[in-house]
């Protein structure tokens, strides 16, 4: 592997890892906070499982959110006790 490859697919790896962790400590429809582009925070639910898209950036779709968001602005919120 070349340097530019190696370090690409050590990126995508890590990239990777952190959709792993987030996956399995959240299943989808587990209550999330995701700051928007405009920076207004929104609380909603995961309608996937957290992925990466084309090798570069850790993401997840959300319930009533057009596209994906970032997993960076996307905070796991703590379920009511019963």
């Amino acid at each position: 592997m070349t340097g530019r490859a190696e370090r690409q697919a050590q990126a995508t790896a890590k990239l990777q890892a952190a959709c792993d962790k987030f996956n399995a400590a959240h299943q989808v429809g587990a209550a999330v906070s995701v700051e928007l582009d405009g920076g207004e925070i929104r609380e909603t639910i995961t309608v996937s499982e957290a992925q990466v898209l084309s090798g570069h950036t850790a993401v997840i779709w959300l319930d009533g959110i057009r596209g994906c968001y970032d997993l960076d602005r996307v905070t796991a919120l703590k379920a009511a006790k019963a």
